[in-house]
C-alpha cells in the first residue's frame, strides 16, 4: 500500500524550482508539520552550458543531507527522471538542488509529493 491509496486525508502537489546561481543550496520541497510525503517524481533540466548538479534528501530528525544525485554533469538540454521509486519525508525533510561549475547555471527542478495529513493530538 502506497501513501497514495491509504484512505486517509491526503493531497498531491508539484514543486519547482530555478537553480540560477553558482555553488548555492536551493530548496525545492519541504515536508510541512502536520505532514508525511511521498516523492513520486522528481526531475532535474540543464538549460545552459555544462553544469554539476547535486541533488539532496535532508533528513530533519538527523540534521544531515543525503545525496540523490551526487555531481552528475550535466550537458546544456539533459535532463534526469527519477520515478518508479518512492521516498518518504517527515515533517520539516527537505528536497534540496545546488549546480557547480557554471558561473551562469540554469538548473530546473521539479517534484510531485503526495501529502497525507497527521492527525492533531
Amino acid at each position: 500500500m502506497t501513501l497514495m491509496s491509504q484512505g486517509k486525508p491526503a493531497r498531491t502537489k508539484s514543486e519547482a524550482v530555478s537553480c540560477e546561481t553558482e555553488d548555492q543550496l536551493e530548496t525545492l520541497y519541504t515536508c510541512p508539520a502536520n505532514c508525511r510525503a511521498e516523492v513520486t517524481m522528481l526531475f532535474v533540466v540543464n538549460a545552459n552550458g555544462n553544469t554539476t548538479v547535486n541533488a539532496f534528501w535532508y533528513r530533519a530528525a538527523q540534521t544531515e543531507s543525503f545525496s540523490i544525485l551526487g555531481g552528475k554533469n550535466m550537458t546544456a538540454g539533459e535532463y534526469i527522471l527519477l520515478t518508479n521509486a518512492t521516498l518518504v519525508l517527515e515533517p520539516g525533510d527537505k528536497l534540496q538542488v545546488m549546480p557547480i561549475g557554471n558561473t551562469s547555471p540554469n538548473i530546473d527542478a521539479m517534484c510531485t509529493v503526495t501529502e497525507t495529513f497527521k492527525p492533531v493530538g
